[in-house]
């Protein structure tokens, strides 16, 4: 009978602990880089130069995306590789499938022009060139200062649009009421060609 119980204890089927299969994450980066300085091409051209303190790179994320938590400093450059504008936020996303950079908190820009942008939020859309914000936007130029809740422009900040703004202005580019731009050429008649900024005419506070 000691025997029968023995040879019953070892043939019985030892329970394995095991921890449950690892599904797919999309918390986890593909590729985590720290002390960022590099080029980045766009058809074979050098379009920009990214630094960062870190830059993480998450494909499997839906969607996928670059994420530049610790801040980001971009360069754009022109098709002869010289210095268009400097873009700088505290914190960065790239939608890779989209095209479209998201910047956030105290995002600065300067252009080679003199043009200068201060927001807590800008939108860059690489597939229709664009660029724009629904937040509090400050920009200044070389001949006025424009303040705003909704900005538009193409990336090269050559035209846009502020609307719900305030700010100061060139004489000559007000009417004789005082508030709508009229004769600059960055004024909203430039940008009513372009589907997205099909908004409601630019009116200003002196």
């Amino acid at each position: 009978m000691m025997m029968v119980l023995c040879l019953f204890a070892a043939c019985e089927k030892r329970t394995e602990h095991m921890a449950p299969a690892i599904n797919e994450r999309d918390s986890a980066s593909v590729m985590t880089s720290y002390g960022v300085n590099t080029l980045i091409s766009d058809s074979g051209v050098m379009k920009y130069r990214i630094v960062a303190e870190k830059w993480e790179v998450n494909e499997v994320k839906n969607p996928p995306k670059w994420l530049f938590e610790k801040g980001l400093f971009l360069i754009q450059f022109d098709p002869t590789f010289h210095v268009e504008a400097y873009i700088q936020s505290d914190t960065a996303f790239y939608y890779t499938q989209k095209r479209l950079w998201e910047l956030r908190s105290r995002v600065r820009v300067r252009t080679k022009d003199g043009v200068r942008f201060s927001s807590d939020e800008l939108f860059w859309d690489q597939t229709s060139h664009e660029l724009y914000s629904n937040k509090f936007s400050q920009l200044i130029t070389p001949q006025r200062e424009m303040q705003g809740t909704v900005f538009r422009s193409d990336e090269s900040m050559r035209r846009y649009t502020v609307s719900n703004s305030k700010g100061s202005f060139v004489k000559s580019d007000v009417q004789s009421k005082g508030d709508t731009i009229v004769g600059a050429p960055d004024s909203v008649k430039a940008m009513k060609r372009s589907p997205v900024h099909s908004r409601p005419k630019t009116s200003t506070t002196p």
